[in-house]
């Protein structure tokens, strides 16, 4: 991470909130094209823009005091708000599709490329939330790689270890999922 976003992670974690508010500005085109991602993988949900959705990810997070030691750990915590506001949004409209008057909400992690099921999406956001009790650092491949498109090389970068350790920490970690997913899905 350069010193400028360093330093401004570790302002905003200090309370400061016009460091918060810089920060995200540095971020912002990273963080909107991990937006337009997100709901390209849902197949495009034409009542929800990028811009709308990041914005709403930014207000989530701005009331959140969690501690970001690092870029990886901001940009991981922000994939997951966004995940969750859209698991949010696409339970919402199964719940009036159906006819329901529920309003349910949770964060939720998808790390399949295509979901269409709600209760899919669900048991691969618990299997992920488990995984992070486990090994947080395998967690934290899967939502760094996965959704927030970051190559296997960025990510070691990022944590200053090798390509490979990563790789395994990746494989590790769809291994996990899989049979999770098998034993509570299938």
């Amino acid at each position: 991470m350069d010193g400028s976003i360093g330093a401004l992670v570790t302002a905003a974690q200090q309370g400061d909130p016009l460091a918060a508010k810089a920060l995200f500005d540095a971020l912002y085109d990273e963080l909107h094209r991990m937006a337009r991602r997100e709901l390209a993988r849902r197949g495009g949900l034409a009542e929800i823009s990028p811009t709308t959705l990041l914005h709403k990810a930014y207000i989530d997070m701005a009331g959140s005091d969690r501690a970001f030691p690092d870029r990886a750990r901001f940009m991981g915590y922000a994939a997951r708000v966004m995940r969750g506001l859209l698991i949010d949004h696409l339970r919402e409209q199964r719940a009036h599709k159906r006819g329901g008057q529920f309003h349910i909400t949770s964060l939720a992690t998808d790390v399949v490329e295509q979901v269409a099921d709600v209760q899919e999406l669900t048991g691969i956001s618990d299997a992920l939330d488990e995984l992070a009790t486990i090994d947080r650092e395998a967690a934290e491949v899967v939502d760094l790689k996965f959704f927030c498109g970051f190559s296997f090389a960025e990510i070691a970068a990022m944590y200053g270890v090798s390509e490979r350790t990563v790789q395994r920490l990746w494989e590790k970690a769809r291994l996990y999922l899989y049979r999770s997913l098998r034993t509570n899905l299938g």
